[in-house]
């Protein structure tokens, strides 16, 4: 599927390509072969699907090719919407397009010419050939839009050339792909350089795929402001705003990857970084229709410019060379600060330049580091360093996501984001809009983008954590301050909608009111935060009735903004510092069942070994220990440590025809005792494992051998035992630290199977003496279990048919009884003699399923139906 996912955008590249060269070659006719407009569209249509492949892509980090697919697309995105503008006439003439098309054409040119440098020198030849072709068209478009002597045919002929690469290299993988890897043209095989270089999603590191690409993209802003100072282009209009929108969107998709990436600080800058081409393309936007100059929020300016000041020293903790960039943004919102009309006037176009180079720069370091050995220095750890000197800050070892809440994402947290966004709304809403012209208060896009679309993906986010109640605050927040900025700035207040806004705040209210109630259980921060947010909407309420009170606005705006400075900094200190941290305060209102009661069993990542060391120590010790395995979830006690078997038993409330199961890491556990195994179970336990299939076989003296003692009692039947190999990295090396373990499953009898570590801790945390957590089961259905007892002669049941099919374990059993046919050259029963093999052979050939069927094996024993699970469902027989 890989080699798939880069056929998709190699083939992208190329159809859009060629579609350009088609245009560009038929620009010399009267009658464009391809209209604007059709042009255009075809192009956002590629845009999305670079989007996708890129994306895809970025759970490999496969850097390059996920920078390449993701640029390419935001430019296309950007120029296509840019020619459906020239099509549908909003741009009359050259000029027009010349000043929209060439600031996105510069940013994209130099970003995709860093690309194509750093491919060329890690010897991706065919992607850096590509990515250098389409930085030279957009030069040479640059160069034809101010001089028609270079003509359009240099354009065209660039992009063939990506036509003809990209074709060749994405038939190349489809072709690698239909062969099953077998056959790879020259140049195309990739994917098994970047092998041993691939990471998970979950890996925990970052990703320089979306900080790179989030680099060009702030490129891409300031070059439309920069071209303008510079006179590159004769001004700032309508036109440009494809460019600072898609840059937006697309920034916005970066952050929530990011988030994916567990790189919350990063992620909170593009957040940032969004909103402000948000900004500034409705700053651009509005000047279509509103006849007078817009005016900047003062206060908006200065609190941006505090938020971003407090982020830069943290991320340059991780990295000084981020943390000093993110001061070029800094001076970004003081010269906003310091002019009336934004971004129209000198000194933030003189800021966006510095941006523009100094985001060049960091982009050459991030996608050089992206794949190279050596790398060059960034600052990292330089301020780590100098804070472990001074023993005053304990810094967190590594993003814990793992904070037992009734649900799980692999995302970062982006309460930071959140609370931020609140402070950036509050702030922006202290300047009062013209009553003639409210649109040219430039205040819509801080209070709909920051306090509603941000906020609504922080929601998100929340809600995929499992933080029910805060995500629920943040969704509804970002719903009121849409529909409130949208009404407010937007001019749509009336006699008839003022009424209209004020019912649906009440209700709001009302929520709000609930919501209040609910933080009680939570803590004092969230309760002062939701409270003051009450306030925010009486002040809402007042103002569409026009019954507000001067200065009252303006005073809750403050305390609310206040409150969320505050809520802002202690979630960045809190999710950076072990020590010292800025406390939430406790709930006020604590009950035995919520907010409160007892003290809970540890909760430990799976991810780190430090955890599962600590976990096999607990069990080592007596402890009785929730694990996660390639199935559900189970509880796990030593075999040798006859009271925690005990406990675990006891703690589900085991039935005594549910017995405990035996689990091993290997075969060589068992190796002493090997020969009390017949030959043809060892080989099939040997083919079966490791994998989600229990067997059933007869209980002897090898049991004694793993040192159960008198805790044997509680595992298997009197008969038999059933056993199996997880095929859980992470079980099987607690099962090397800890030795053979007995398992039952994490749940109490009667109830469903545990498919979380937070269902272990919510069911059992007060019962068990840790959670090894490692988020949602990789399955949710439990192990087949299938008994041995009589594999000696041919026969096998099924006491229950679980993850892995009945013909599968058929077509294990029957390669393990083909070595014991006549004339097998590994036959092991050579030397038994003739007459066992021919019953063997005759048991496997009896029938079309290869088990003998002299008459259906019946079992009335439902010792074994539930080895992971209790559901009654999954209990029924089986029967062969």
């Amino acid at each position: 599927m890989e080699s798939l996912h880069r056929a998709v955008g190699f083939l992208a590249i190329a159809a859009g390509s060629l579609l350009l060269a088609v245009h560009f070659y038929s620009s010399a006719r009267p009658t464009a072969l391809i209209p604007s407009t059709a042009l255009g569209v075809l192009l956002l249509l590629l845009s999305l699907l670079l989007a996708y492949a890129g994306a895809r892509k970025s759970h490999q980090n496969a850097s390059l090719f996920v920078s390449l697919c993701l640029t390419v697309s935001a430019l296309w995105c950007g120029y296509g919407a840019i020619q459906v503008l020239a099509g549908q006439g909003v741009l009359p003439g050259t000029a027009d397009l010349r000043n929209a098309a060439v600031p996105g054409l510069v940013a994209f040119s130099l970003g995709l010419l860093l690309i194509s440098l750093v491919g060329f020198l890690h010897k991706e030849v065919p992607l850096a050939m590509m990515a250098s072709a389409i930085s030279l068209a957009c030069a040479h478009e640059i160069a034809a839009f101010y001089n028609a002597a270079f003509g359009w045919s240099a354009v065209a002929c660039n992009y063939m050339v990506v036509c003809l690469v990209g074709g060749y290299v994405g038939l190349g993988k489809c072709l690698f792909f239909l062969s099953q890897e077998k056959i790879a043209l020259p140049g195309t095989d990739l994917p098994k350089k970047e092998a041993s270089n691939r990471q998970g999603p979950d890996s925990g590191t970052g990703s320089n795929d979306w900080t790179a690409f989030g680099l060009i993209l702030n490129m891409l802003s300031a070059s439309v402001l920069g071209c303008r100072l510079l006179g590159v282009t004769d001004g700032l209009f309508v036109g440009q705003v494809p460019w600072l929108w898609a840059g937006g969107a697309y920034q916005l998709g970066a952050a929530i990857f990011s988030y994916r990436s567990l790189d919350a600080l990063p992620a909170t800058f593009l957040g940032f970084t969004s909103l402000l081409k948000f900004g500034e393309g409705y700053s651009l936007l509005i000047l279509r229709w509103v006849p007078e100059e817009p005016s900047f929020p003062i206060p908006f300016s200065v609190a941006f410019a505090v938020l971003l000041t407090i982020l830069a020293l943290f991320i340059a903790i991780d990295s000084l060379a981020d943390g000093l960039y993110l001061l070029f943004y800094v001076a970004l919102c003081i010269a906003l600060a310091c002019s009336p009309q934004g971004f129209l006037e000198g000194g933030p176009q003189g800021v966006a330049v510095a941006i523009f180079m100094a985001s060049m720069l960091l982009t050459l370091l991030h996608l050089y580091n992206g794949k190279a050995g050596v790398k060059i220095p960034r600052g990292e750890g330089v301020l780590k360093a100098l804070l472990s000197r001074l023993q005053v800050f304990k810094l967190q070892e590594g993003n814990d996501l793992h904070i037992p809440y009734l649900g799980y994402s692999k995302y970062a947290d982006a309460e930071v984001l959140g609370y931020a966004c609140s402070v950036l709304a509050s702030f922006a809403i202290m300047v009062a809009a013209k009553p003639n012209s409210p649109l040219a208060t430039i205040v819509l896009p801080w209070v709909v983008a920051a306090g509603g679309l941000l906020k609504l993906l922080c929601g998100s986010v929340a809600f995929s954590r499992g933080k029910t109640l805060e995500s629920s605050a943040f969704i509804v927040y970002g719903f009121m301050w849409i529909i409130w900025g949208i009404a407010r700035y937007g001019g749509l207040y009336g006699a008839a909608r003022g009424f209209q806004v004020a019912v649906g705040i009440v209700s709001l209210m009302l929520f709000n009111a609930f919501l209040i109630l609910c933080t009680l259980f939570l803590n004092i921060s969230w309760f002062i935060y939701s409270l003051s947010f009450e306030l925010i909407l009486i002040s809402f309420l007042l103002d569409a009735v026009g019954a507000i009170s001067t200065g009252y606005d303006i005073a809750v705006t403050i305390i609310f903004g206040l409150v969320s400075f505050y809520c802002f900094l202690s979630a960045l200190v809190n999710c950076t510092f072990e020590s010292p941290q800025l406390p939430m305060g406790r709930p006020i209102v604590r009950l035995g069942a919520f907010g409160g009661g007892s003290t809970k069993c540890p909760h430990l990542p799976a991810r780190k070994a430090s955890s599962v060391k600590q976990v096999a120590e607990i069990m080592k010790k007596g402890g009785v220990c929730g694990i996660p395995t390639d199935t559900v979830y189970v509880l796990a006690a030593a075999c040798y440590r006859p009271d925690a078997v005990e406990k675990a038993y006891n703690t589900k409330h085991q039935a005594q025809d549910r017995p405990m199961s035996l689990w091993i890491s290997s075969l060589k556990q068992l190796e002493p005792v090997k020969h009390l195994f017949s030959p043809v179970l060892w080989d099939f336990m040997d083919a079966a494992w490791p994998s989600p299939i229990s067997l059933v076989i007869p209980r002897g003296e090898w049991v004694d051998y793993l040192g159960m003692k008198d805790s044997a009692k509680y595992v298997g039947t009197p008969q038999s035992v059933a056993i199996r190999i997880p095929d859980c990295s992470v079980t099987t090396h607690l099962i090397d630290l800890v030795g053979p373990i007995t398992v039952t499953s994490a749940n109490p009898t009667g109830e469903a199977d545990t498919t979380h570590h937070n269902q272990v801790y919510a069911k059992l945390g007060d019962k068990v003496d840790a959670v090894l957590c490692d988020g949602p089961s990789p399955e949710n259905i439990a192990s087949t279990v299938v008994d041995c007892t009589k594999i000696g002669s041919g026969h096998i049941g099924f006491f229950r048919v679980g993850l892995v099919p009945k013909s599968q374990v058929l077509q294990i059993l029957e390669r393990v009884q083909r070595r014991y046919q006549p004339g097998h050259t590994n036959n092991p029963l050579a030397m038994e003699g003739k007459e066992e093999q021919q019953t063997l052979c005759r048991a496997s050939l009896s029938n079309d399923v290869h088990v003998q069927g002299n008459s259906p094996t019946s079992y009335t024993n439902k010792a074994f139906c539930t080895e992971e699970g209790d559901d009654p469902q999954q209990a029924k027989l089986v029967q062969m």
